[in-house]
C-alpha cells in the first residue's frame, strides 16, 4: 500500500482528498501546516508521495519542498495550486516538484497523477531489458538508482530520473516534448506540457558544465530534445 502525504490547512479540502485516496487503496497521513509535515516525514521515511499546498501557516509549501530535497530527492512530490497561480506552478517545479495538479481539481484526475508518478517513483523496481547504462562520462543504474558523472553522484528526482533513463535508451534521438509526456508523465497526463522544459531546465543545472550551453541534453529546434552520445 502506497503511503501519501497531504500537506493542507483547509479541513474540507483536505478531507475530500483523504476519502477519494484511501478509497483507491492508499495509505494517508495528514499535516495542515509546514512544520507538521515535515515532522511527518521525519518519523515516517517510507513516504511515497507528497500533495503540498502552497499557501499554509508556518512554512510554506514551497520552503517545504525545498527542505525536502535537501535530503530526499525520491520522494514524489505535486503542488496543489489555484488555477490563478501560474507563476507558482512554475516556481514549484523548479524547486524541485514533479508535477502540479490545479484547484478545483476531480478526484479522477488527481489520482491517475499520482499513479502516473508513483510509477516513476518505482521505476527501479520494473523490468528493464538493460539494468545500466553509460553515455561519455555518465553511468545509470537502474538496480540501485543511482546516476553519476565522472564517478560522482548525481541526485535526481524520481522525474528527472525516468527523464534520464528514457534519454539514454534513445540516445542521440531527437525526442519531441509529446513523446516525453506520453513515456515519463503518461498518455493520461491532463497537465501543462510546459513541465517538460522546466524538467529539462533543472536537469541542465545538474548535470551541464554551462547550463546556457548544453553539451549533452541538447535542445533540437523544432522538434524537442535529445541526448548526445559519444561520436555524435
Amino acid at each position: 500500500m502506497s503511503k501519501v502525504l497531504i500537506l493542507e490547512d483547509e479541513d474540507s479540502i483536505r478531507s475530500f482528498i483523504v476519502i477519494n485516496l484511501k478509497r483507491n487503496g492508499f495509505d494517508v497521513l495528514e499535516a495542515s501546516n509546514g512544520n507538521e509535515a515535515l515532522d511527518i516525514l521525519l518519523s515516517t521515511p517510507d513516504i511515497d508521495i507528497a500533495l503540498l499546498d502552497v499557501m499554509v501557516p508556518g512554512i510554506d509549501g514551497f520552503e517545504v519542498c525545498r527542505r525536502i530535497r535537501e535530503t530526499n530527492e525520491r520522494l514524489g512530490i505535486i503542488f496543489l495550486t489555484a488555477k490563478v497561480q501560474e507563476q507558482d506552478k512554475v516556481y514549484a517545479l523548479s524547486v524541485g516538484a514533479d508535477d502540479h495538479v490545479s484547484k478545483p481539481f476531480s478526484p479522477t484526475e488527481l489520482i491517475a497523477r499520482i499513479q502516473s508518478l508513483l510509477r516513476r517513483v518505482n521505476v527501479h523496481r520494473e523490468t528493464s531489458a538493460k539494468v545500466s547504462f553509460h553515455s561519455g562520462p555518465f553511468a545509470l543504474d537502474l538496480i540501485s538508482k543511482q546516476f553519476k558523472k565522472n564517478g560522482h553522484s548525481i541526485e535526481l528526482t524520481p522525474t528527472e530520473f525516468s527523464l534520464v533513463q528514457f534519454f539514454l535508451e534513445k540516445e542521440n534521438t531527437p525526442l519531441s516534448r509529446d513523446v516525453l509526456l506520453d513515456h515519463v508523465w503518461g498518455k493520461e497526463y491532463m497537465g501543462d506540457p510546459k513541465i517538460v522544459d522546466v524538467n529539462i531546465r533543472r536537469l541542465r543545472q545538474k548535470i551541464e558544465d554551462n547550463p546556457s550551453e548544453p553539451e549533452f541534453l541538447q535542445t533540437v529546434w523544432g522538434h524537442g530534445y535529445k541526448w548526445k552520445g559519444q561520436g555524435q
